[in-house]
């Protein structure tokens, strides 16, 4: 009893001392901002969860995100995989490649990213020029999305034998790899550009060949972009580890999609212009973010907005007056006279508001 009871002081003294840290913690009570809260308490998504979904045949979801706000969105979707992938060059950047976009503005949405999705693997890419010299320069690579990006594992494209050397060696060091085979952006000076992969049986071969390479090198699972339907089947059933589909037909264990591409964000013509042909858009949401813009436009421009409702700071009558005396010793007649005005319109504004909602 007597332990018992020494456990329960013990508790009841934590539960205290953790009331008094959060009211000293730097995070800010909800005044001013507030964020969303995730509903999605379970843990971070795993290897070995995800080798469990793949040996009892459930499809794998992943979408990429490049920072916070769209790393909240696919969290509270419960989405199992988040990439940060280099196609930020092109949909964020506004590139017409993946090529220029650098390690060091990749780190920087994977921070982002590993602040706002707190549920999905996190897997971050690592961009062109970052992997291809070394082994050793791929492995420095590797660990800097991990230490200072915040990812779980990290995606490499080819299937070249120093891009299996690399995938190898970046498995050995600790670190999990993602594999991409079939259509590589990061080869588009190779491959002629963005074409698909696999049409002929030689290519189609190469596909599969390729992407077993990436499993004996230690891939816990392979990326298929733009390859015909029947061979990410053959590959898919060849592997022993998930293949993740972009415009790779049904038959993938998984499927990926860019996220401005899935949710319509963007609608012009150079968005137009990388915007590939496999996505299905579930949502025109750049079309609702143009309204609500040029409905904001023109608010300002009539002065409807902000009305008082969307003025909430308040000063009292006594302040307000004694703030206009104060300003007309000191001189500043017309800033006293714009304190007045102000008054008036925004009692004037309430009023008219007060009544618009009763009707």
């Amino acid at each position: 009893m007597a332990c018992i009871v020494a456990k329960l002081r013990a508790t009841t003294q934590c539960s205290s001392l953790l009331r008094r840290i959060q009211s000293m913690s730097n995070i800010p009570e909800n005044t001013v901002y507030s964020g969303p809260i995730s509903q999605n308490s379970n843990q971070r998504v795993t290897l070995s969860q995800l080798r469990q979904k793949h040996k009892k045949s459930e499809p794998i979801s992943m979408v990429t995100a490049y920072d916070y706000p769209s790393a909240v969105h696919v969290d509270m979707a419960g989405i199992d995989i988040c990439l940060v992938g280099d196609s930020a060059a092109m949909v964020v950047h506004g590139y017409d490649t993946t090529l220029p976009i650098t390690i060091d503005e990749m780190l920087v949405h994977c921070r982002a990213v590993a602040r706002g999705a707190k549920t999905p693997l996190l897997v971050g890419d690592l961009p062109f020029g970052t992997y291809e010299c070394s082994p050793n320069q791929a492995v420095d690579a590797a660990v800097r999305i991990l230490k200072e990006g915040g990812m779980d594992a990290i995606k490499l494209e080819g299937g070249s034998p120093s891009r299996i050397v690399a995938a190898k060696a970046i498995v050995e060091a600790g670190i999990a790899v993602m594999g991409h085979v079939g259509l590589t952006p990061q080869a588009i000076s190779v491959l002629g550009g963005f074409r698909p992969q696999g049409r002929n049986v030689a290519s189609a071969v190469k596909v599969v060949e390729t992407a077993l390479a990436l499993q004996e090198a230690g891939c816990f699972s392979v990326v298929l972009e733009c390859v015909p339907a029947p061979v990410a089947a053959a590959a898919t059933a060849a592997l022993q580890i998930p293949t993740i589909g972009i415009g790779a037909g049904p038959f993938c264990s998984g499927q990926v999609l860019v996220y401005h591409d899935l949710l319509g964000m963007l609608q012009h013509p150079h968005h137009a212009k990388v915007t590939p042909k496999f996505c299905k858009q579930y949502a025109r949401v750049g079309d609702v973010i143009t309204k609500a813009l040029v409905e904001y436009k023109e608010d300002v421009i009539n002065g409807s907005f902000p009305d008082a409702q969307h003025s909430p700071y308040k000063i009292s009558e006594t302040d307000a007056n004694g703030f206009l005396n104060e300003l007309q010793r000191l001189g500043f007649d017309k800033a006293a006279s714009a304190v007045s005005d102000a008054v008036q319109k925004m009692v004037t504004n309430k009023s008219i508001g007060e009544r618009n909602s009763t009707k």
